[in-house]
């Protein structure tokens, strides 16, 4: 057994805590609080100007200047939808959208929970000014989704947290596609090009067997500048750049399962020289088994295993923390009454659900797909409900939607009453069907 120093023990709870299923939804939603409390507290106006603040990047005249705010949405966010990517990609390759099979239900029920709260949305919206929000309802966040899910008990079926998982990341997939066409502004092609060579540079790179990360996240670097100043949302180019990251391994599994044995028999076949250093042949050993293991590695887990920690503890919830500062005063709820917040909050909530339930009962009863293994109606009810959670992605195309403040604040507050009333609905639903066992 391994020895654990001081240091191991003071961070092992961290460490258990970081691994739980539904942390990252917990660290979300505190940024949300913080949010909240902050700006309807007496330093209302300090969170105001933090997000003003001015940031500069480059060198002599090639400067991006930028508030912190924009910062966060378009580059921080950029990262959150590059790991994004190598989730999608991870998903068709070997995960839950690997084959037609897999794929069908939940992306059929995506489909149905993309469509349905956007034509609800433009039933309230059609003719106005804030008819160009209809891309907000339709996001579901899959970390707060996960979250109360696992909250829910330890009876809901895997393949529940499995269908909820891949409808999450084919929603993920849908809402990227909606922002590139949507939601880009008028495109300045020169810098568009260069992003696109240096992509093509990536493409090239893979196709050769390079494998450094670092060149995959410098020259990524760059396809971000081309498409943040071509006008194409900057966060396009985090999911085109994971796609080129290579997601094939240089030894197979018997191989590497042999090579190790090999080697760790030549380790313990090595006198051992009685103190805390190892000898030099044993030191040779574990640089050859690091480098083993390094080449039964895929660059495309790597980088995201080392991301998503970043992604779910600092990313989301900064940008939770600077995007959720809604004033919540005496006649917030009146203020709901405008068709931008009715659109957004009865998409996420009605839209979801029935745009979820009845695409799936569709594909069940034509006999296409069946439900997942273990699971009810009641099951798909309570995934429905949740499903309708658009917290982190709406927000996000709430600010790509609409220019004017007052609209993305109406927005704003659509989204949190609509995410807080789908979340207890589904919770309520889901632990209902313990009972009912």
């Amino acid at each position: 057994m391994m020895e654990k120093s001081p240091i191991d023990k003071l961070i092992q709870p961290v460490n258990r805590f970081i691994h739980l299923e539904y942390t990252s939804g917990i660290v979300l939603f505190l940024g949300v609080v913080i949010a909240l409390v902050w700006v309807n507290s007496p330093f209302s106006e300090s969170y105001h100007h933090l997000w003003e603040i001015e940031f500069s990047l480059g060198f002599d005249k090639s400067v991006l200047s930028h508030p912190l705010h924009l910062w966060i949405n378009d580059g921080l966010m950029a990262i959150f939808f590059f790991v994004i990517g190598l989730e999608l990609k991870r998903e068709f390759i070997a995960g839950e959208l690997s084959t037609l099979n897999k794929a069908a239900l939940p992306m059929v029920a995506a489909l149905g929970g993309m469509l349905v709260p956007a034509g609800i949305y433009a039933l309230f919206n059609n003719g106005t000014e804030g008819s160009h929000g209809w891309g907000i309802p339709m996001a579901t966040d899959i970390a707060f989704a996960l979250a109360l899910l696992s909250m829910a008990g330890k009876h809901i079926p895997s393949s529940i947290k499995v269908f909820l998982s891949a409808l999450a990341v084919a929603d993920d997939l849908g809402a990227v596609l909606v922002i590139a066409f949507f939601y880009s502004s008028g495109i300045v092609w020169m810098p568009l090009l260069i992003g696109g060579i240096f992509l093509l540079v990536l493409a090239i790179g893979n196709l050769l067997g390079i494998r450094n990360s670092a060149f995959y996240l410098i020259i990524g670097f760059a396809v971000w500048v081309g498409f943040l100043l071509s006008g194409v949302h900057p966060t396009i180019a985090g999911v085109l750049v994971a796609f080129t990251i290579p997601a094939r391994t240089k030894i197979n599994e018997k191989q590497y399962a042999k090579s190790l044995r090999k080697l760790s028999d030549e380790f313990d076949d090595e006198i051992p020289n009685c103190s805390t250093l190892t000898t030099p042949k044993q030191h040779d050993t574990i640089e050859q088994v690091k480098a083993l293991s390094l080449a039964a590695q895929t660059p495309l887990q790597k980088i995201e295993t080392a991301l998503h920690p970043w992604v779910a503890f600092v990313i989301m919830p900064l940008f939770a923390l600077a995007n959720a500062g809604i004033i919540i005063g005496a006649d917030f709820f009146t203020q709901l009454t405008n068709p931008v917040s009715i659109g957004v909050s009865a998409g996420l909530v009605v839209g979801k659900f029935t745009g979820v339930l009845l695409f799936t009962w569709l594909m069940v009863k034509t006999g296409i797909t069946a439900l997942p293994q273990g699971a009810n109606w009641k099951h798909i009810m309570g995934v429905a409900l949740l499903a309708g959670i658009g917290f982190t992605m709406s927000l996000f195309v709430s600010a790509l939607a609409f220019t004017d403040e007052q609209r993305i604040e109406q927005a704003k507050a659509g989204i949190l009453v609509a995410s807080l009333i789908a979340g207890i609905l589904g919770i309520v639903v889901l632990k209902a069907q313990k009972r009912g066992k």
